[in-house]
């Protein structure tokens, strides 16, 4: 487990250094810059936040930061998505950013299922 959570922690730490080079090439207009600074603070909030569970004190703690990383990442989701649906760049750069943030929602929010059905044994 302990595996996991290292691996997993660097792979949101990439997403959110992923997603800071790929905002360098957004356009220069109003609309990407205010999407690029909500997305860059929603990825590498989800890097910041999953690093705190990692660290939480108490079971408390770590629900806590673990509905954190869930919202975050499904922010970053939404910021991906809003380039795509406004077209402010074209899809194919950002299709593995779509895909990584998918997955890393997939995870987090299962886990957090999956630590509420357990806490409530």
């Amino acid at each position: 487990m302990e595996n996991f959570a290292e691996e997993f922690r660097s792979r949101t730490k990439k997403l959110a250094i992923d997603v800071i080079k790929y905002c360098k090439t957004l356009p220069k207009t109003e609309e990407a810059y205010i999407i690029k600074k909500q997305l860059i603070r929603s990825a590498t909030s989800v890097a910041a936040n999953y690093r705190a569970v990692c660290r939480a004190r108490s079971k408390a703690e770590f629900f806590s930061k673990l509905c954190i990383v869930v919202e975050e990442a499904d922010e970053t989701l939404f910021w991906i998505e809003m380039i795509i649906g406004a077209e402010i760049m074209d899809a194919k750069g950002i299709n593995l950013l779509l895909k990584e943030s998918e997955e890393v929602l997939k995870i987090v929010s299962k886990t957090r299922k999956t630590f509420k059905e357990n806490r409530n044994k």
